[in-house]
């Protein structure tokens, strides 16, 4: 490794030169840039290309965001104590403020998108679509709105409709689109695992009877995770001084980026998708599957034994369990017919009993085989050999610090979510509610409080998110109940019990969509059973944490205020 002594943490690096060199060189870009962006103006101007939406976008805007991005920077490193006082007294506000500028921008995104839309398919000529998107011109967005019937061009249009239709035009195309609603997925995965850090806290403080975070933030340490982040971001990179550097670097990038790509294809709801795909669920199998390769590659580079044994027991342990997962996800494939995410989630709007888990046994238990399947793809408890902190100091990502030690769980937060967001796509009635959407018809086709209401109710990314959630909740809550197992019981219980188990329901649904009616006897008693089953588990959840949270001052240790008998 590279020396570190005690002196590095006396004085850090981080002094008053190099602040202030900092603070030269950001504020040196901010004016290039801005002079740039002047002699760019100029330029339009004289070649007669100033009122072009594209050269306007390309060597006005972008520019200018830059300039402003660089000056807010040294805003902030010299008035970083000022900014640090702000974030204390406003952080729960700024803590909503993101999550409501996340859906905001994402229902805002998809009003825009479908407006856009409307325009081009309002043109009476057809649009050359080019690799990036239509050919929609200013001009034909201001007749869009001030046009008339009897006379199209008879409405001159009045400067503010023209400064509209500035803004409209870069929306129609593709790559432009694409990139916001990467940025919304990119801050609905730092919300996620800003949350989940501070719900894994607290309910491992729970489970061992203690209050876990109670600080910063105020109510219950609600922002422990966002301060945890901005620690890590702040804290040194460290890379060995044997390790493969380049491969060193790439590692983190390996696990994060291909986990957040695999949102792009996964439905929040009917609309909310961004690319809804025939082949959708193999795309994100396949992305996920990348994850592997990035821990693998870590272990590997780090040039530490400790890692090495953390990415030997992936290789042998990931690999392995993602075949059963895969071979359980075909069952509600063949019940489908489709690969497509979308319809898959469709055809289980008409209530909790048509939930493709409750269609069949084979299905009911295809969905336990993934969920396990799924804890051991994840490198969760009792599956975390790939870590193992007692045992190889932190596994495959020991020697990782700071920025890229925080992609690394930020990445296993982001597959979390997609495995159990597959698991209720597939399994749970996706974004539908236990209710049938047929009952809501008459709300789904109404003003936009009913539609809201009907997402609600019925049928919203609402729903989607939220049992994702609670299988999320299952994932924290095994991890810190089961012991870890050994390597070996982890291999024999996927090569010898979870590999032959869906080998056999796969089979069994097979003969069971082949022999059974639909519309049988025997096809709605196991609907029935396996609704009761299920309704029945969901029942002993919500009791259990019912009433945990009636005895919540009921602990077993020195922090309780009502001691359970026998503590």
């Amino acid at each position: 490794m590279t020396e570190f002594t005690a002196q590095d943490v006396i004085r850090p690096r981080w002094s008053p030169a190099l602040r202030a060199r900092a603070i030269r060189r950001f504020m040196l870009a901010g004016l290039i840039i801005m002079i740039g962006t002047g002699v760019a103006a100029v330029c339009l101007e004289i070649f007669g290309r100033s009122l072009s939406p594209l050269w306007l976008t390309v060597g006005i805007v972008l520019p200018s965001v830059l300039a402003f991005g660089a000056l807010f920077v040294v805003f902030a490193i010299t008035a970083h104590a000022l900014l640090g006082r702000l974030l204390k007294r406003l952080a729960f506000v700024l803590f909503i403020g993101s999550l409501a500028g996340i859906v905001l921008t994402a229902w805002g995104a998809s009003l825009l998108f479908g407006l856009v839309d409307r325009i081009v398919a309002a043109r009476p000529d057809p649009i050359a679509q080019t690799i990036f998107g239509g050919e929609l011109t200013t001009d034909e967005i201001v007749r869009f709105f001030a046009a008339t019937p009897e006379d199209p061009k008879a409405l001159e249009a009045p400067p503010a409709l023209e400064f509209v239709a500035y803004l409209l035009w870069p929306w129609q195309f593709r790559l432009l689109r694409d990139l916001v609603l990467a940025l919304v997925i990119l801050g609905f995965v730092s919300v996620t695992a800003s949350f989940a850090i501070w719900w894994e806290r607290k309910v491992a403080g729970r489970i061992q009877s203690r209050l876990g975070p109670m600080r910063v933030g105020g109510w219950h340490g609600w922002a422990q995770g966002i301060a945890d982040g901005l620690k890590l971001v702040q804290k040194e990179d460290i890379v060995p001084g044997r390790a493969d550097g380049p491969v060193f670097r790439l590692a983190p990038y390996l696990v994060f980026i291909p986990v957040l790509t695999a949102f792009l294809a996964l439905p929040f709801s009917d609309r909310w998708v961004l690319r809804d795909l025939e082949v959708g669920l193999v795309l994100v199998l396949g992305l996920l599957g990348i994850d592997v390769i990035g821990v693998i590659l870590a272990g590997w580079a780090s040039h530490n034994k400790w890692s090495m044994y953390g990415a030997l027991r992936v290789a042998a342990q990931m690999v392995s369990y993602e075949i059963p997962m895969g071979m359980a996800l075909l069952l509600p494939v063949m019940a489908a017919g489709t690969l497509r995410p979308g319809a898959i989630g469709a055809l289980q709007s008409g209530g909790f009993h048509t939930w493709l888990a409750f269609c069949s046994p084979f299905l009911f238990a295809a969905a336990g085989v993934y969920f396990v399947a799924s804890l051991a793809a994840c490198k969760r408890a009792p599956f975390d050999l790939p870590e193992a902190e007692s045992e190889l100091t932190g596994g495959f990502h020991t020697e990782y610090s700071g920025f890229r030690w925080a992609v690394f769980f930020f990445g296993e937060y982001a597959a979390m979510f997609v495995v159990c967001g597959l698991a209720v796509l597939l399994f749970l009635g996706a974004w539908h509610s236990p209710l049938p959407a047929s009952w809501g018809e008459s709300l789904a086709g109404g003003s936009w409080w009913q539609r809201g209401l009907y997402a609600l109710l019925f049928s919203g990314p609402a729903w989607f998110i939220a049992k994702t959630y609670a299988l999320l909740f299952v994932h924290i809550w095994l991890r810190w109940t089961l012991p870890r197992i050994r390597i070996d019981q982890v291999m024999y219980a996927c090569v010898q019990v979870m590999l032959p188990m869906t080998m056999l329901l796969l089979l069994g649904q097979m003969f069971w969509q082949l022999l059974v009616p639909p519309d049988g006897i025997t096809a709605r008693a196991a609907n029935i059973v396996c609704t009761l089953a299920g309704a029945a588990i969901v029942a002993a959840f919500v009791g259990t944490a019912g009433w945990g949270y009636l005895n919540r001052r009921r602990l077993v240790g020195p922090l309780a205020v009502n001691h359970l008998p026998g503590s």
